[in-house]
């Protein structure tokens, strides 16, 4: 099936991109479900999955709201108002859903064959559900996407900034063109092939916003819903090699100035970990750990997450290029 999008001089001008930490969250929340559906993320999906199921949040108000496979609610990605919000300028977008929006949604999910005591409770008293779904999805963030997001930032803000240029440089068609291989611009018409719903512009809003993202690998996602302008969502740039290990240089440099332990650190957290890994992987006693930890984390180096009991540790993308990375 083909669903095709005629574009105007103005809804052209209104193209841009947007990175969206939402987007991320119902796409990452879907690998999550099935853990067959993407290889490419398994590494993540293996580490996040237990802290996610421990938590509670694999059968709570995401898990209503975003099936494993289908429509999932359009209210959970609102249309970004700048090229690069914050997940908290996302939630309170959510929280201010209208009622009349929501239950339109709801009624998406029911004829989906979705139901369920939180969907009922949403249909009867949004504000105070949408409350619960923000307060829901920080949690989820902190535990499943937060440790994570300097590097999956970094690879959506390039895959911007390339696009941005390839825009300046050949113009919009050409990089319409490269989204995705389910994506075809021409004359004036951007075509999605092989998509299960139809898409016109008459069922859109003017102009068009394109999501780079990480976890809708290897599909192209949709949301239409007017007077929005429309969002697709296309696997970013170089997300195949997301979660490789990141190279880096010699420690021995860093180590002169900020000490061999807490080089040693930096360099073990190429994947976020707990006091209690990181004692164990440097041979330090916790207590130590705990200690760096904290000179890092002042000065920026490492930002911490709590996860159930524990904190997680991550290094920032100020420490990667201290470190010297590839």
């Amino acid at each position: 099936m083909e669903s095709e999008l005629t574009f105007s001089a103005a809804d052209l001008a209104q193209t841009r991109f947007a990175v969206s930490p939402m987007w991320e969250v119902v796409t990452g929340y879907r690998v999550l479900r099935d853990p067959g559906a993407s290889p490419l993320h398994r590494n993540w999906a293996a580490q996040v999955r237990p802290r996610v199921a421990a938590a509670g949040l694999d059968r709570g108000w995401l898990a209503a709201l975003v099936p494993a496979d289908g429509y999932l609610a359009d209210f959970l990605n609102p249309t970004p108002a700048s090229p690069f919000p914050t997940l908290a300028e996302e939630l309170e977008l959510i929280r201010r859903s209208p009622s009349a929006r929501v239950r339109s949604d709801l009624d998406m999910l029911a004829a989906n064959g979705e139901s369920g005591t939180r969907l009922r409770l949403l249909r009867e008293e949004p504000e105070q559900a949408l409350a619960k779904v923000a307060e829901e999805i920080a949690h989820y963030w902190e535990i499943a996407l937060a440790p994570y997001w300097a590097r999956i930032s970094r690879l959506l803000e390039s895959d911007v900034f390339h696009r941005a240029r390839q825009v300046a440089e050949h113009g919009s068609a050409h990089v319409l063109n490269e989204l995705h291989e389910n994506v075809r611009w021409d004359d004036g018409t951007l075509t999605l092939l092989r998509r299960h719903c139809s898409l016109s512009r008459d069922q859109a809003g003017s102009g068009l916003l394109l999501v780079p993202s990480v976890f809708a690998w290897p599909r192209i996602l949709t949301r239409i819903l007017p007077p929005d302008p429309p969002q697709l969502a296309y696997p970013a740039r170089g997300v195949g090699m997301l979660w490789e290990p990141r190279r880096t240089g010699s420690t021995e440099a860093v180590a002169a100035v900020l000490g061999r332990s807490r080089a040693q650190l930096l360099a073990e957290l190429d994947t976020p970990a707990s006091t209690t890994r990181l004692a164990l992987l440097c041979g330090l006693s916790a207590a130590g750990v705990s200690q760096h930890l904290t000179a890092l984390r002042d000065a920026r180096l490492v930002t911490a997450h709590r996860s159930g009991r524990s904190v997680l540790y991550a290094r920032t993308a100020i420490a990667d290029a201290l470190l010297g990375e590839a």
